[in-house]
């Protein structure tokens, strides 16, 4: 044997010791989490998912990394591990915006992990009533996107719900030129996708296929699907839907921004409790007057609290009445902020409080 090949046997040797290590490790921590779903039923906890707890996990294992492994990979395997734990009792049901292959449905895996039972919804009303009738235990739709801006229905839909928010999920956004196996290629006349994903490759379309026909379908996922049976058609969409439809990528990456990224809401019945590092989303109604605008946010000037979004829409109350959307750094479980909900009370015709949940970890 050379000197090589001992070396990479040796080096194998130690693998498997390692290995042999982490899986008695993941074993006596399933052990744990089983135990902790125990006395939870003893107390009467019906849930089991803590969504402040896991952000507080997963921001340990990240400020404790070293490498080589960077921070979110290192959170993508211990998020995996965390949701096979938790499904040992009870595995999550989440209902998400589909059909399966979309981006919400991977920030649903990215949230909840693989062991999650992931159901999927044709719209984003779906999925508030299906948490709200109790048939999953949490849904997640898109809010808005770095390109695009905010997605409307999904504020509006706050508006009559009783639904907490007690989660986020930032997800970058990556779209690829997908053709199938029966594509032509030199004769692409027509591009499916979402109309927001249409949008975030305007620049790149107008370069290489300004002729071709944009066509806005419901989902990417559903632009995918069609292009199996056209000759002349090509879609847009991501990896996910790549892989579910076996289509080869043409081109990747085609997004205008690198920086492209959707953010997604975990909605839910329970309240989460503070993590450490959260945010809070409100909705206000204020009364039609001059300087109505100024009197809502000058108590978080005076609190000297950091708003994140600001969004306007109109109310379902009356004709130019408006509804503003605000998310803010803090809890309202921490006296600085009941303070400034306390101010904001007393100027506005009505305040509702969405949820305050961890910040997004990644």
């Amino acid at each position: 044997m050379s000197e090589s090949e001992q070396k990479l046997k040796e080096l194998r040797n130690r693998i498997d010791t390692i290995d042999s290590k982490l899986l008695t490790l993941m074993s006596e921590r399933a052990d744990c989490a089983k135990s902790v779903a125990q006395v939870k039923q003893l107390e009467g906890d019906s849930f089991y998912y803590r969504p402040e707890r896991e952000a507080q996990v997963l921001r340990s294992i990240m400020q404790n990394n070293q490498g080589p492994l960077d921070d979110e990979e290192v959170a993508r395997l211990f998020r995996e591990i965390m949701s096979a734990c938790l499904a040992l009792e009870q595995p999550i049901q989440v209902a998400y915006l589909g059909p399966e292959g979309t981006f919400t449905q991977a920030a649903s895996i990215k949230h909840f992990g693989h062991s999650a039972v992931c159901v999927p919804m044709a719209t984003i009303d779906e999925v508030f009533r299906e948490v709200l009738a109790g048939a999953v235990n949490y849904g997640i739709v898109p809010v808005e996107n770095s390109t695009e801006g905010v997605i409307n229905h999904t504020l509006d839909s706050f508006m009559e719900s009783p639904l907490k928010i007690c989660g986020e999920v930032e997800l970058r956004i990556h779209h690829h030129l997908l053709v199938s196996e029966h594509t032509r290629r030199d004769k692409i006349s027509r591009i499916y996708s979402h109309a927001q994903s249409l949008a975030q490759c305007r620049k790149w379309l107008d370069s290489y296929y300004p002729s071709a026909e944009r066509v806005a379908v419901n989902s990417n996922a559903e632009a995918a699907k069609r292009i199996k049976s056209e000759w002349h058609s090509a879609a847009i969409a991501g990896d996910m839907a790549a892989e579910l439809y076996e289509l080869e990528k043409v081109a990747e990456k085609i997004e205008d921004r690198p920086d492209n990224s959707t953010r997604f809401l975990i909605i839910g019945t329970q309240e989460a409790l503070p993590s450490g590092q959260d945010k809070t989303s409100i909705m206000v109604s204020m009364r039609n007057q001059p300087g109505a605008l100024h009197e809502l946010l000058e108590p978080f000037h005076k609190g000297n609290i950091d708003l994140t979004r600001v969004e306007t829409r109109p109310s379902n109350t009356g004709t130019w009445n408006y509804v503003f959307f605000i998310d803010f750094l803090g809890h309202v479980h921490d006296p600085k902020i009941a303070e400034v909900m306390k101010n904001v009370a007393a100027k506005a015709s009505d305040l509702k409080i969405l949820g305050s949940y961890p910040k997004g970890v990644l």
